[in-house]
């Protein structure tokens, strides 16, 4: 019974699962939703920072069309846990929109949120959002950017910390004059870049600034400075927030401002760590390449620390953590010091991500499956998501008749943090209580129970591990097949859910989460299946028998209960011998039983 319940879970799940992509996720419960795998390499896990990733995989850097090479649902905003197990999938919520630099805030209320950048629409009507969502996933707050200040940039959203305020960075196509270049009658069309703080109730910009270079802003200091990367300089800057004039230069290749002992290329992400004083330590990824050049062999986030109260000012490397494969990321990429101080950083290409001690030893690491996502910046943050929709349930019945129904039941919750179990219960009709039917522990994404019959009517509740009831699903009818094309040969035209309160205390043949596979099962109900099928069996001859008039019918009938007969001394051990030779006396006895023979003298 348990074999054959496991090849109906087999064909079932073929049936859910359409899709033959072995490097993306499929759930019953969430169909439409095609999420990434990881392959992850964990060296020890005793050593990592507690906490989930924050991803946002994307095919392609610029908006997606309505329809593209894959499916739909797969990009987007996503958390998961150190062994990659799905948590949340905001792909469908954000209609499979790309989503950058998706990270964990605790800027508002002394709670979690979470903020994100939405691209612009692949159409051009929308132009992007600074979006910031509470731990239901609810939407918080929707910043648009100024219009004058062009589509909402995809490299930065840095809500400050106090919640009042964001950073972005802006890119905008203006009209110069080439007179520096010795052209004074002529001018040209540049692309710049600068920056923008924006007010995160209002959206109005509270400051901007603006370069003739691609500036992907970080973070502010304390005091109220900005520090900036300039990734085709090779530099970072402290601008001034008073009047925007530029207090030093941080270069890595000829030094800049600073007498530095370390190297550093096309950049990403800067950001302050500390900053006291004349003393900053600084953070930042070391692409140390671009798509054409490199200016070495590989890729590292660095930790610098940078002393302008000296003279000359002094710049020092505290740590460097090299990309774990030895390989070069050319493009986009971040680093984020962890709470424990440990390193976590994305490679960006290929979803490649790692996690590093503080002394520099490799803990984790892990990529995408599928070579076909990238992602842009992935974070490490402690998080308790708390949706306000209900649990996804799905219930469906298979089987060829009765002894061998078995009703599957799958069960998400889409966000949800804390679940420790799940609850399943049936109801005899849309009126009756419900029944509890069994218990299975949250063992992914998607967990799934078995029942042994047909049971309608479920639902479940998702429970924590204090067993406190979290949330409980929707009442979802089982579905069923076609039963005549499945091959249906049970005692009825085809089967009716039982009522799961007539086998109470009796077990209702519920396939158990024990370890050693083993589960429940109703001798009872495999018995009274039987027998009606072998009633039925009677009554449809009787029927037959009627419908046929004259003698045809009689001799049907005789032929019947000859046969019935028969079966009867068969099984009773009878044999019927129409001749039987009677040996003579002579050979009536053996050898052993001559002396017991009768004198017939």
């Amino acid at each position: 019974m348990f074999w054959y319940a496991i090849l109906l879970l087999f064909a079932q799940k073929v049936v859910a699962e359409p899709y033959t992509n072995d490097d993306l996720m499929s759930f019953v419960t969430l169909p439409d939703a095609r999420a990434v795998k990881f392959d992850i390499e964990t060296l020890d896990r005793n050593r990592t920072a507690p906490g989930y990733w924050f991803v946002s995989p994307y095919l392609h850097i610029d908006p997606d069309g309505d329809s593209s090479l894959y499916e739909q649902y797969q990009t987007g905003p996503h958390i998961y846990d150190e062994d990659g197990t799905l948590i949340w999938t905001g792909t469908m919520q954000f209609e499979n929109r790309n989503v950058f630099d998706f990270k964990a805030i605790n800027s508002f209320d002394n709670k979690t949120y979470l903020s994100m950048i939405l691209q612009y629409s692949h159409d051009g009507r929308e132009r992007g959002y600074g979006m910031i969502l509470n731990e239901k996933y609810e939407t918080f707050r929707k910043l648009p950017l100024r219009k004058d200040l062009g589509v909402f940039d995809i490299h930065e959203f840095n809500v400050r910390k106090d919640g009042k305020s964001a950073l972005v960075t802006v890119y905008l196509s203006e009209e110069i004059s080439l007179a520096e270049f010795g052209r004074p009658n002529e001018k040209t069309f540049l692309e710049t870049g600068g920056f923008a703080e924006i007010d995160t109730t209002t959206a109005e910009v509270i400051y901007d600034w603006r370069s003739y270079n691609q500036i992907p802003l970080s973070e502010t200091n304390e005091a109220g400075d900005y520090l900036i990367s300039m990734r085709f300089t090779n530099t970072l800057y402290l601008v001034s927030g008073l009047d925007g004039k530029i207090m030093w230069r941080l270069n890595g290749v000829n030094g800049g401002d600073f007498d530095s002992d370390f190297l550093f290329s096309k950049q990403h992400d800067a950001k302050f760590q500390e900053s006291s004083g004349t003393r900053h330590v600084i953070s930042f990824m070391n692409n140390a390449s671009d798509e054409e050049f490199q200016e070495e062999t590989i890729s590292a986030a660095m930790i610098v620390e940078v002393e302008t109260g000296t003279t000359p000012m002094t710049a020092r490397v505290i740590k460097r953590y090299n990309r774990p494969d030895e390989d070069l990321t050319r493009l986009r990429g971040n680093s984020q010091v962890l709470p424990n101080q440990n390193m976590f950083v994305c490679w960006s290409q290929g979803g490649y991500i790692s996690e590093h001690s503080p002394e520099g030893d490799l803990l984790m690491s892990a990529k995408f499956t599928s070579p076909r996502f990238s992602n842009y910046r992935a974070y490490k943050f402690e998080f308790t998501g708390r949706p306000t929709i209900p649990p996804d349930l799905v219930s469906s019945v298979w089987g060829s008749d009765e002894t061998n129904l078995v009703t599957t039941i799958w069960i998400s919750w889409n966000g949800a943090t804390d679940v420790a179990s799940y609850n399943f219960y049936a109801q005899a009709s849309q009126f009756d209580t419900p029944v509890f039917i069994g218990n299975v522990s949250k063992t992914g994404f998607e967990s799934m129970f078995m029942a042994s019959g047909y049971v309608d009517w479920v639902s479940a509740e998702a429970v924590d591990h204090d067993g406190n009831i979290m949330g409980t699903s929707l009442i979802q009818r089982t579905q069923f097949p076609n039963w005549k094309q499945v091959g249906w040969s049970g005692y009825s035209d085809q089967p009716r859910p039982q009522d799961p309160s007539r086998f109470l205390g009796k077990g209702l043949g519920f396939f158990n989460d024990k370890a050693d596979g083993s589960s429940f099962s109703s001798s009872d109900d495999t018995a009274e299946a039987q027998n009606r099928k072998a009633t039925q069996t009677l009554a449809n001859t009787y029927d037959a028998i009627r419908s046929i008039g004259g003698v045809f019918a009689l001799i049907l009938l005789l032929a019947v209960m000859s046969g019935i007969m028969a079966s009867y001394l068969l099984i009773r051990g009878w044999r019927v011998r129409l001749y039987q030779r009677i040996p003579p006396k002579e050979e009536r006895y053996t050898e052993e039983e001559e002396p017991l023979r009768p004198d017939d003298d």
